[in-house]
């Protein structure tokens, strides 16, 4: 999916100068990286609220256009305020379509309902990772990757070897020996197997019994 981001150059820095940016409805911003010097940038607002929502905006190269330039760039920071749905600052980094990058990508899990260690054993998903650091050229930079958990039984896990990557996309971890846990099914908590009632011991005599012993004596 190919994403365009329009801003204007911004002249004016400073923090006073940026809560008068987002008075106005826009978000100041930064583009650095890629052999040329950082240019500070502002963005309307809602239009960036609505870009972050797609999935595709956080793990894709986009085109950044400021007046009659354009670069290709990744979304490198956004900066929240702590409870209202406000854009305070935005990164992004120009990218050369001949050097390698690194990006969380996505994970999208298939087959989760048909696992036979849910269908089957009546196990739990666990997702232990939700987004994946990969390395690829920019041209190469898949907006999500698969992982098939059609064949995962109950007790087992899928590792970063077990996924199949786009072809010229690799795995940061696994490039350094990181095999690790990607997801894993187990039993549910608290379903735990009843164990048989103990058996009372051969010798033990019943409590009426005992009382009519004792009477007699």
């Amino acid at each position: 999916m190919k994403m365009e981001v329009i801003a204007s150059a911004r002249s004016v820095q400073g923090t006073g100068a940026s809560r008068r940016l987002r008075r106005k409805g826009l978000v100041p911003g930064i583009v650095y990286g890629g052999g040329s010097a950082p240019q500070a940038i502002e963005l309307d607002h809602n239009a960036l609220v609505q870009r972050l929502k797609l999935e595709a905006f956080h793990a894709s190269v986009l085109t950044l256009k400021v007046g009659d330039d354009s670069s290709r760039v990744l979304l490198r920071d956004v900066q929240m305020h702590p409870y209202r749905q406000e854009v305070l600052h935005i990164d992004f980094q120009r990218v050369a379509k001949d050097q390698a990058i690194h990006v969380k990508v996505p994970l999208h899990f298939l087959n989760t309902e048909n696992a036979p260690g849910v269908k089957l054993g009546h196990g739990i998903i666990s997702h232990v990772m939700n987004e994946i650091d990969v390395s690829c050229l920019p041209d190469n930079l898949p907006e999500y990757i698969e992982v098939d958990l059609g064949n995962v039984e109950l007790g087992q896990s899928i590792h970063l070897a077990d996924i199949k990557f786009p072809a010229g996309v690799e795995s940061v971890q696994l490039k350094h020996g990181n095999n690790a846990v990607v997801a894993t099914i187990k039993v549910p908590g608290g379903a735990v197997e009843a164990e048989p009632a103990a058996a009372a011991p051969a010798s033990s005599v019943p409590a009426t019994a005992q009382k009519d012993k004792d009477a007699k004596k």
